[in-house]
């Protein structure tokens, strides 16, 4: 159901900055994202494929200027990383069938699970809770 379309099109349909992050593993600025203050009710996809990643209900402010999230939505459709570079042992976070980077894995999230989700807005999109139906997402409404 949800496919990765070739890098060609990537070009076509994202902007350079979302080109960068999903497919070079760049880092958009903290604070000057279109998601980080975002409160409003719905989920976020990814911007490639269009997989359900995060709901609002898990997003929290962490400080950080990035969207963080506590857990994802279908975690089947997130899959993670060790990443081994110099000086730096994060966890990438990726969608599963996008294969878009969508950002790291920080354990220093809020209780119960500890965990946060430290996601680049232009790896996402949004849709508000009055469009999921519409859009094709309406068995996440509630959750």
């Amino acid at each position: 159901m949800y496919k990765r379309p070739s890098d060609e099109e990537l070009k076509k349909k994202l902007t350079p900055d979302q080109y960068e992050v999903i497919r070079n593993k760049g880092t958009e600025p903290a604070f000057r994202n279109e998601y980080w203050n975002n409160k409003r009710e719905g989920i976020y996809v990814d911007v490639v494929s269009g997989e359900p990643l995060f709901g609002s209900k898990d997003k929290y402010d962490s400080g950080s200027g990035w969207p963080s999230f506590t857990k994802p939505l279908v975690p089947d459709n997130i899959v993670t990383r060790k990443e081994k570079e110099l000086f730096d042992n994060r966890t990438e976070v990726k969608s599963k069938h996008g294969g878009s980077h969508l950002g790291h894995l920080f354990d220093d999230g809020p209780s119960p699970g500890g965990k946060r989700y430290c996601i680049n807005s232009a790896a996402l999109r949004f849709i508000p809770k009055e469009d999921m139906e519409k859009e094709g997402y309406g068995e996440y409404i509630s959750g």
